[in-house]
């Protein structure tokens, strides 16, 4: 199964973050030698309650329609003056955000939004609308966090949260394929901390046996890919903390954060697990959530 199918879907919705996010995500297509998909979504008016049109509400599609064009032309203007000749592909939709970023995610290698959005899009991460598409996506979704004004680090790792989680694998999976195609290293983290240990017994635990354990916990987990991907420089780190805490401290330089969407103890009826949703709150580099559902790591270890 070739995870790297189809297009690289951006949200467009005329803010400066969707910008960012277009310009990122128009490198990662180059990389992957796949068209820019340009996406925006316009929510209609409200209809009168026969099911006909409200006065003025064809007018006002019509501007609704020509103000989301022109955002997506916009982008596509950012996308190809950071990278000249990447194929551009544009489409206005009506519909939620969220449910058409969704839809398109079907057809898509990588689905790329800003942290931060307006119109449409507005709250996407901090409200519902980024939690589903991160949590419904067909593919990765990618989140482009970060300040604009820092300084790019083309050589910077990309950086994979590790837990026992079924989620892992995929992003396992993902990070390698990334870390391979930008030719960095690949930091695997790996974080243990002590949560229900009787307080009288705490100094007869063997902590360094514990951490010896740990450490083969993530070992064994990158075994399968560090055979795929020998050329990949892996970094292990086992840190005795809280997972967010771990990878919060691994992203300083990173060039992208890759965690699961649910994992680390999530608790039952949360569309992200706890860690993702710090990532994509205060990542410093953009974050990728990759669902097990989305990548098909056992398929992708058998090609050669």
């Amino acid at each position: 199964m070739d995870i790297h199918i189809g297009s690289v879907v951006v949200g467009i919705d005329g803010s400066a973050h969707a910008l960012a996010a277009t310009r990122w995500a128009a490198v990662e297509a180059c990389r992957r030698g796949l068209p820019l998909r340009l996406v925006s979504a316009v929510g209609w008016a409200t209809w009168s309650p026969i099911g006909l049109p409200a006065l003025g509400e064809e007018y006002e599609r019509g501007v609704l329609l020509e103000t989301a064009r022109a955002m997506v032309d916009a982008a596509a203007d950012a996308a190809t003056a950071t990278v000249p000749g990447v194929e551009v592909q544009r489409e206005v939709r009506g519909g939620v955000p969220a449910r058409v970023l969704v839809e398109e995610s079907a057809a898509a290698a990588l689905l790329v939004v800003g942290n931060r959005g307006s119109g449409g899009f507005t709250g996407l991460l901090l409200g519902s609308v980024g939690v589903t598409v991160a949590a419904h996506a067909h593919c990765p979704v990618v989140v482009v966090r970060g300040d604009a004004a820092r300084p790019v680090r083309p050589d910077g790792p990309v950086v994979v949260g590790v837990g026992e989680e079924a989620e892992a694998e995929a992003a396992i999976a993902f990070a390698f394929d990334e870390a391979a195609r930008r030719g960095v290293p690949l930091v695997a983290v790996h974080s243990w901390i002590e949560t229900v240990v009787d307080p009288y017994l705490v100094p007869y635990v063997d902590w360094e046996s514990v951490a010896l354990e740990e450490r083969r916990v993530l070992t064994d987990a990158l075994a399968p890919w560090t055979g795929k991907y020998p050329g990949v420089e892996v970094r292990e780190v086992v840190v005795r903390d809280g997972a967010a805490r771990a990878l919060l401290s691994a992203a300083a330089g990173a060039d992208l954060v890759v965690v699961g969407s649910r994992g680390y103890g999530a608790a039952r009826g949360l569309l992200l697990g706890s860690v993702s949703q710090a990532m994509l709150q205060h990542a410093p580099c953009p974050v990728a959530v990759v669902r097990s559902r989305t990548v098909d790591a056992a398929a992708l270890l058998e090609q050669p």
